[in-house]
């Protein structure tokens, strides 16, 4: 009797909590774990990967530099398109798409048709700022928190097979053609999921009906309403947009070579390399749902503050760093990467209304590329031409101003705002 009162509790107490588990949500929740399976799988290797291609460092942070720029090219547009024609069609149309870019990173000849797949790739995304609008969308208030860590829980647990599977390819079949094998995976498993994302539910209702010609002769009135929605939103929405613009800098500088510097500055072989990403996705996996409860019941600024502390130490440890220190530094860099996109993610979804979201998504998208496009270039470019560890100290005075600024700037709202819930 003792026994089956236990189960009934434990049962009420995943409905409690995991209830709003519905809808779109459910939907996207699915996809994702699809996509997640296959996107950590080329990441370890992929700085090699180009550098077989005959690309020098600075060829990583041009191919970063272009992803971003593209990214940020179609952000406006992807912001004012979501709000106004809907998000359904947006993230449907172009999963697809994207599934099919990845066909240039697998038939790459040189390091340049990865550069042209990552522009593709990157074109596609215009689907962003729908995608998390939409979630925001279906996530009530309350949950909100426990909704971002969910995502990044299946960041972590989707994403931890990858890089154990990316190492049996690579041993099997060589690091050039176990990554070519592994980008048409990417392919597949894109596939079902775009497949998967056609059962989306609207949650615009007063969207217009779509006009496929108006996707560019919208650009400057895309363009007009992002920036202008910044007249309508909170000034902490503002502040939130430069924190977050901060840290995608200081992540952009270091992640374009630090693998190189693993092995060239700190000596850490290359198989070796390929582990230290397991602890960063078990981290994940571990303090996820704890995060998500810390975010909802304690708050979102305290988040944001400790992430930042905590991706401090972890790019401190790193810089230092032996293969031990670099499997602790991963560690941190995925506790902080939840404790900030967290907190911010469920703050922006509090101060901002249904109908500015995608805008508002859009404009951080824009902006916070460009920034990681630059940073990117930038850090690869001092890597080979000034000191290794000058991208490590730069992201650390980013954090500095990021952690500032939360400190000083950014306040939670006294009234969150409303849902949209999908049927």
């Amino acid at each position: 009797m003792g026994l089956v009162n236990a189960f009934r509790r434990f049962k009420e107490f995943l409905w409690r909590e995991f209830s709003f588990i519905t809808g779109n949500y459910r939907i996207l929740v699915m996809s994702w774990m699809i996509m997640d399976i296959a996107m950590e799988m080329p990441q370890s290797n992929f700085q090699y990967y180009v550098e077989a291609l005959e690309g020098p460092p600075v060829a990583l942070g041009l191919i970063g530099f272009a992803n971003f720029v593209a990214m940020a090219a179609v952000a406006f547009p992807g912001g004012f398109l979501a709000d106004k024609y809907g998000r359904r069609w947006l993230i449907s149309t172009m999963t697809f798409a994207m599934a099919l870019s990845f066909l240039f990173f697998a038939f790459a000849p040189t390091w340049h048709f990865v550069l042209l797949g990552s522009i593709v790739s990157s074109l596609c995304l215009i689907y962003q700022p729908a995608l998390f609008a939409m979630v925001q969308d279906s996530l009530p208030p309350e949950r909100r928190g426990m909704g971002s860590s969910i995502i990044q829980l299946i960041h972590g647990t989707f994403n931890t097979p990858g890089p154990i599977i990316a190492i049996f390819l690579f041993v099997w079949f060589g690091k050039v053609m176990g990554q070519r094998i592994i980008y048409l995976l990417i392919t597949v498993l894109f596939l079902v999921a775009a497949v998967l994302r056609l059962r989306l539910k609207e949650t615009i209702t007063n969207k217009e009906s779509i006009r496929f010609s108006y996707l560019i002769s919208s650009y400057p009135q895309a363009i007009k309403e992002s920036v202008g929605v910044w007249q309508t939103v909170p000034r902490t929405v503002f502040w939130l947009f430069s924190v977050r613009t901060l840290v995608m800098l200081g992540m952009s500088l270091t992640g374009v070579i630090n693998a190189l510097y693993a092995r060239d500055v700190l000596g850490i072989p290359e198989e070796q390399w390929y582990f230290v990403f397991i602890p960063l996705l078990l981290t994940m996996v571990v303090a996820s749902l704890p995060i998500g409860k810390l975010v909802d019941n304690v708050g979102r600024k305290i988040s944001i503050i400790l992430g930042l502390c905590v991706f401090a130490a972890g790019t401190v440890v790193f810089t230092i760093g032996n293969y031990t220190m670099i499997m602790v530094s991963m560690s941190l860099f995925g506790l902080a990467q939840m404790l900030v996109m967290s907190g911010a993610m469920a703050l922006s979804t509090d101060l901002i209304q249904p109908a500015n979201r995608g805008k508002v998504v859009g404009f951080n998208n824009f902006f916070g590329y460009i920034i990681m496009g630059f940073g990117m270039l930038l850090g690869g470019y001092l890597y080979e031409n000034f000191t290794p560890q000058s991208p490590f100290i730069i992201s650390l005075a980013a954090t500095l101003v990021a952690f500032l600024i939360v400190l000083f700037l950014i306040h939670e709202p006294k009234k969150r705002v409303g849902t949209i819930t999908s049927k």
